[in-house]
């Protein structure tokens, strides 16, 4: 593992280990419980799907946006123009991201019928029940950070809570990885997407050949995301072409005036394609 996921890492263990002596875990479980189910994440039977994303920093580009900003309105822009799924930050040191940023995003999202996903460093089953406590419906785990034991904790947890779970890969061996994993599950009806980000961890750029190059290691029975360095419609239907199932898109969207204009555009230009 690098050292921007083990700093990542070792920042998130420090996080968790606060919040549990704020909550003890059986508080926060009942909490979990009491909230209401977020809505489901539906897939368009017309074949390609957008994950939009509040990142309001990124290492890579800087400032995308501010809490002063009217970001749920551009939460709310991104299920107007069509989004699956709203992807949330809540890691505070490098991306601005919070637990209060997820709560109200979810808040907003569950009237349109649309579920909000923490996108966070992972490392503890108790992380899973902080999202579900704050409404969301699914979780990102990164394959790179855990070994396999953890990982299983995670999806198990999502799984008795109803959240989806986007598996994110870097290389080969992560995929390799999820895959061994995914065969060993008793069930394929949990929801579980596995995703490919092209960023570079050491430059953090990104290298969009990736795609390209990883695209056939996906597992077959599991919907692929694309992730990172899509940006035009014409980025998404490239996507579909190479048998992406949706993709998750941040800076562009942040970056935009019109967020709910350019997904439609990209669901448009993707959903024309045929893998």
């Amino acid at each position: 593992m690098n050292r921007f996921l083990t700093d990542m890492a070792a920042s998130s263990e420090r996080r968790a280990q606060q919040a549990r002596r704020r909550e003890p875990l059986p508080a926060l479980m009942r909490r979990a419980r009491e909230r209401a189910p977020a809505p489901p994440l539906k897939l368009s039977p017309q074949g390609f799907d957008i994950i939009a994303e509040l990142k309001l920093r990124s290492p890579a580009a800087g400032a995308l946006g501010s809490a002063d900003d009217d970001w749920l309105g551009r939460v709310r822009g991104y299920a107007r123009g069509g989004a699956a799924a709203v992807s949330v930050l809540t890691e505070p040191d490098r991306f601005d991201g919070s637990l209060e940023h997820l709560d109200a995003a979810a808040q907003a999202l569950a009237p349109l019928g649309v579920p909000a996903m923490r996108k966070d460093f992972l490392v503890d089953p108790y992380q899973v029940w902080e999202a579900r406590a704050c409404g969301a419906g699914g979780v990102l785990v990164i394959l790179r950070m855990l070994d396999a034991a953890r990982i299983v904790e995670l999806l198990d947890v999502a799984a008795a809570t109803g959240l989806f779970v986007l598996l994110e890969a870097f290389d080969a061996a992560d995929l390799g990885l999820a895959q061994r994993l995914l065969s060993a599950r008793a069930t394929v009806h949990e929801q579980v997407l596995v995703g490919i980000n092209c960023r570079d961890l050491q430059t953090l750029q990104v290298v969009p050949q990736r795609f390209a190059e990883l695209a056939a290691l996906l597992p077959p029975d599991r919907p692929g995301v694309a992730e990172s360095g899509v940006q035009r419609a014409a980025d998404a239907a490239q996507m579909a072409h190479l048998g992406y199932r949706l993709a998750l898109i941040g800076s562009a969207l942040m970056s935009t005036p019109d967020p709910a204009r350019l997904i439609a555009e990209m669901l448009e230009q993707g959903r024309k394609v045929q893998p």
